[in-house]
């Protein structure tokens, strides 16, 4: 079938982390789908900056959906990621407290956790927490220790998610911005700048413009999408060995704070701010925010104070008017919304696709296809066996990260290839060490020459 012929069960806009799980979830339960992208890639919105944690809900509300999806979400990773070759790292987290008011709030947090389904969370006195992470500074008044919360690779999991629908036969649209929409019977004409698109029911994972395209599609948004900021720190590797838990602040109405974490990369990683702007798109990092965001780093580790900074970055989340998912459904129009997922959403993402097939499959119930294909993710963990550690990999290019050429290849000949240096980046790491691609780039560049969809600009290799 041609784009103009084919018509789909479903059209879901956004390749984020959300839209990559929700189609995977319909491709596995029977359901046609066309996963619509306006970028030249996955991951290239929301979804590419975040903490990278595996969260358990333990302060999530209490009854919510988020809370629901969340723990869904969690429970799935755990079952698919030995198969996929998804990372983990199985470090636990401390909500720590440094002042006698964060310390008063402890208990509710620990009772909030155990209402919430996490029982082993507990309470560590001073000198527990201490004992767990010596390198805390001695203002530490006692912390909350959630044993169950990780950390992943946030890019290869949402990669395999949209391999296997591809794999299930998904469709996978990009430089496709959605540019029209109209009903006519039970069918949706979709109009993209990659041709018009025939669907039966859409469904809206569009993140940070999830307002805007609800309002293209039914003529009001029953939300207002408020993109935060969040910029991020990444110390060099050696500073990792100064924590192991994630280190989370006591959180507050607005935010939960500002987060200490090794990721799976080997680095230890600061933030995020939490900056309201007005802008959906390209978030700069600013020196008073990151200066902030190392004293503040170097204040509870104070043993960050020598170590150099490796790279900075900046994300934003889709935060709407009301601190919850907007998630809702018109069977009748054949529209359904996963809007306003904000900082959970790496963890939910599998629990939202359950939650919202569920939600379409009243109407119809697809036939699941039996053994289904898995498709297994390359390693980019530290303690792991990389690629570089395996013969024949035909050279080391970029030599902070340690990719290899066979890599660099394998990706581009993947099933779903990058299509911007930044999708190649994340499938590889490359040019994300120290130096930041300034030894690597220009070969990176010839390798990629007529390969990405969004090729590396001149400017690019300086």
């Amino acid at each position: 079938m041609t784009l103009e012929t084919a018509e789909a069960d479903v059209a879901i806009i956004g390749a984020g982390v959300v839209g990559c799980a929700m189609a995977r979830r319909f491709a596995l339960e029977g359901a046609s789908c066309v996963l619509i992208e306006a970028a030249p890639d996955i991951l290239a919105g929301a979804s590419k900056a975040n903490s990278a944690i595996l969260h358990t809900g333990f302060d999530a509300p209490v009854g919510s959906l988020e809370l629901a999806c969340m723990q869904a979400g969690y429970n799935e990773y755990l079952q698919i990621r030995g198969a996929m070759n998804l990372p983990l790292l199985e470090c636990g987290a401390m909500v720590a407290a440094w002042n006698d008011d964060e310390e008063s709030r402890l208990p509710d947090l620990l009772a909030q956790a155990h209402a919430n389904g996490v029982p082993d969370a507990r309470l560590l006195s001073r000198d527990e927490a201490r004992a767990r992470e010596p390198h805390l500074s001695s203002r530490l008044r006692g912390a909350l220790l959630v044993p169950r919360e990780h950390v992943i690779d946030p890019w290869s999991a949402p990669l395999a998610y949209a391999t296997q629908a591809q794999m299930l036969g998904a469709r996978l649209l990009f430089n496709a911005a959605l540019t029209g929409a109209r009903r006519s019977g039970d069918l949706w004409h979709l109009t993209t700048a990659a041709g018009e698109i025939r669907a039966h029911s859409v469904i809206n994972c569009a993140g940070l413009y999830g307002d805007r395209i609800e309002t293209l599609l039914t003529g009001a948004s029953r939300f207002d999408i408020r993109p935060r900021k969040g910029q991020f720190v990444v110390f060099d590797k050696a500073a990792a060995r100064c924590l192991t838990s994630i280190l989370l602040p006591v959180p507050n109405e607005r935010t939960k704070g500002v987060v200490l974490t090794r990721t799976v990369f080997g680095n230890l990683l600061v933030g995020p701010t939490a900056e309201e702007q007005q802008a959906r798109e390209r978030p700069d990092v600013t020196t008073p925010e990151l200066s902030t965001l190392i004293d503040t780093a170097t204040r509870l580790v104070p043993g960050l104070r020598d170590m150099p900074v490796t790279a900075v970055y900046a994300g934003l989340r889709p935060a709407s008017e009301r601190k919850e998912y907007r998630i809702h459904a018109d069977h009748e129009l054949g529209y359904f919304c996963a809007g306003g997922i904000r900082s959970t959403g790496l963890t939910a993402a599998l629990g939202i696709a359950r939650h919202v097939f569920a939600l379409w499959a009243r109407a119809a119930r697809p036939v699941a296809p039996p053994d289904p294909p898995v498709p297994v993710m390359p390693n980019l963990a530290e303690g792991l066996t990389r690629d570089w550690q395996r013969p024949g990999h035909d050279g080391i290019v970029c030599h902070c990260e340690m990719v290899t050429l066979r890599e660099l290849r394998a990706a581009l000949d993947s099933p779903v290839p990058p299509g911007d240096f930044g999708g190649l980046r994340r499938r590889t790491r490359c040019a994300m060490g120290r130096c930041q691609g300034f030894n690597c780039l220009a070969r990176i560049a010839t390798l990629t020459e007529g390969r990405l969809r969004d090729p590396i600009l001149p400017e690019d290799r300086r």
